[in-house]
């Protein structure tokens, strides 16, 4: 008997070792920052220029922006959790090809922007790179679209509660972080536990703008029964492609910029 209240002790404070480690280090599970990137003209990305504003807690904020085409809006990209934003060049240079302007926003300890990534961070970030747009280049909302890819549609959901925008365009979007890692880590009480939650199934039913919304039905990262169930509860109006052959991150930038023009023109987002 004393053996196994030894062995059950042992395993007990083995498993409350790797909760502490996990709670410790949980933000490097979530984040996969990457700061070797090159300046825009190095990714082919005509017409982008970089800037370096400050946001919340003395973070220096990494931008690109190019201007739109006349009677266009501009699309503010938020990305997903790994790399930076050269990895998102052939999206920026999709959308600009349309006539889109395009906002290339590199959250806090990604690319060249300075500080380390948290939910309310990224939050903040997003908040200055909205105020970049209107008012140093004086755009109005109306004529703003968030484009949330992954990590980054929690991050553009949170900013269309906020902002009365134009249009929320979400690709490959979670119902919450805090729901996709206790799938993760089904061993581990990950509600209790996390931080960052970008509870976004909570928030969709408050935004007002429309909703173009983009999943791949062979999603591994982020099931596609999350994307259907923050469409759901969206208000209207709203619309979503399924990509049957669609994986996480595999889409045709081209094939997205173009519905992306068809949701802007359907909406009204245009101008002659």
């Amino acid at each position: 008997m004393k053996q196994m209240m030894t062995i059950l002790l042992t395993i007990a404070l083995t498993y409350a070792f790797f909760l502490g480690l996990l709670f410790c280090f949980q933000r490097h599970l979530i984040y996969h920052p990457d700061k070797n990137i090159a300046a825009p003209a190095k990714y082919n990305l005509e017409g982008f220029k970089e800037y370096f504003v400050p946001s919340s807690g003395g973070v220096t904020l990494q931008l690109w922006y190019r201007t739109a085409a006349h009677g266009m809006p501009t699309i503010a990209y938020f990305h997903g959790n790994a790399s930076n934003m050269g990895e998102r060049a052939g999206i920026f240079a999709a959308l600009a090809q349309k006539g889109f302007g395009v906002l290339g926003v590199s959250y806090r300890g990604y690319g060249k922007s300075t500080g380390s990534p948290s939910e309310q961070g990224l939050y903040d970030d997003a908040r200055t790179s909205i105020r970049f747009l209107t008012e140093h280049h004086h755009i109005p909302l109306k004529h703003i679209i968030l484009f949330g890819e992954s990590l980054g549609s929690g991050v553009a959901v949170q900013m269309a509660t906020e902002y009365d925008v134009g249009g929320l365009v979400l690709e490959a979007p979670y119902t919450s972080v805090s729901a996709r890692g206790a799938e993760i880590y089904f061993y581990v009480p990950v509600k209790l536990m996390i931080q960052d939650k970008f509870d976004s199934l909570s928030k969709i039913g408050k935004v007002k703008a429309p909703l173009l919304l983009f999943h791949g039905e062979r999603d591994e990262t982020i099931p596609i029964r999350m994307g259907k169930a923050v469409f759901a509860a969206a208000t209207s109006p709203k619309e979503a492609v399924y990509f049957p052959e669609g994986g996480h991150a595999d889409f045709d930038s081209f094939v997205l910029a173009e519905h992306v023009w068809e949701f802007a023109e359907k909406y009204r987002l245009t101008t002659p």
